[in-house]
This record gives C-alpha cells, structure tokens and sequence, in this order.
C-alpha cells in the first residue's frame, strides 16, 4: 500500500477512531450477534443476518484503518516558510469574490472541502502547492478555470 499522508491531528482521529470500534462496537455487536443465535434458526433470523452484515463492515473498517496507521506518513509542520506545503493554511481570495476562505492542504484521507481542508491531489491542492502569499493561481476546476489570490500562508 502506499504512504498515507496525514497530519497529526488525522492521525489521532484515526486512532479515536480504531480504539471505539475496537473497544466498544466490537463488544456491543458480539453481544447483538449472541442474542440473535440464541434465537434460534438463523436461516431466517434477520437480527442474526443484520448483525452479521454489520459485523463484516466493522471489521472491513478496522483492517484499513490499521493498514492506514502502519502505512502513514506524518506531515511534518516545520513552521510557516512562506510557501504552501502540505499541511500549511492558506487563505485565497476567488476572482470576483470579496470573502476570503482558508484551506489546509492536507493528505486525500483526510480532505473534507467542507471543512476547509483539501487535498494535496486535488486540483485546488496542486495548484497551490509551492506558491506564496500575493501571488495568482488558476485551478482547472470541472466547471471551468478558477482564479485565486493567495492572501496568507501559515
């Protein structure tokens, strides 16, 4: 698998993450399956059926967040040095917008747009990546080419 790049704070969440579905879904859904074995017939048990399905997505989501963890590559905040980097924040002006947005560039695990974090592959990310505050850049976004002033680099 290739690295997973993530900052600290995704790599914690993932722990967080790991550590409910270990030491708390894992136990709630061993006791649901138990209930529904001692039912009976579990041919037509669609408790037994349900929490088998549910049983299989845990356990699918506990094996890739390990692998995730074992194959992460932690972004390393060396402080601001002007330029965007993964992990910097960046603040960006949209041509014809007068409300600026900050977004950091994190790892494709961790982006959430949403919540102002973009991926490094993204074409916003990679647009970004090596400029520095001041200076223009134009995204190829599917709907058509973007502009952006780069306000604040931290």
């Amino acid at each position: 698998m290739e690295p997973v790049v993530l900052t600290a704070e995704g790599m914690e969440e993932l722990r967080r993450e790991l550590d409910y579905l270990v030491n708390v879904r894992r136990p709630e859904l061993a006791r649901v399956l138990r209930r529904a074995i001692q039912q009976g017939d579990l041919s037509e048990n669609a408790d037994y059926i349900a929490a088998k399905e549910e049983q299989a997505f845990l356990e699918g989501r506990i094996q890739q967040i390990e692998t995730m963890l074992r194959n992460a590559v932690l972004i390393q905040n060396n402080g601001s040095t002007g330029i965007v980097d993964l992990g910097s924040r960046v603040t960006l002006l949209e041509e014809g917008r007068e409300t600026p947005e900050v977004f950091q560039i994190v790892g494709p695990v961790e982006a959430d747009p949403l919540k102002g974090r973009v991926s490094y592959e993204s074409p916003l990310g990679r647009a970004l990546l090596g400029h520095r505050a001041g200076e223009v850049v134009t995204v190829d976004a599917p709907a058509g080419p973007v502009t952006f002033r780069i306000l604040e680099v931290s």
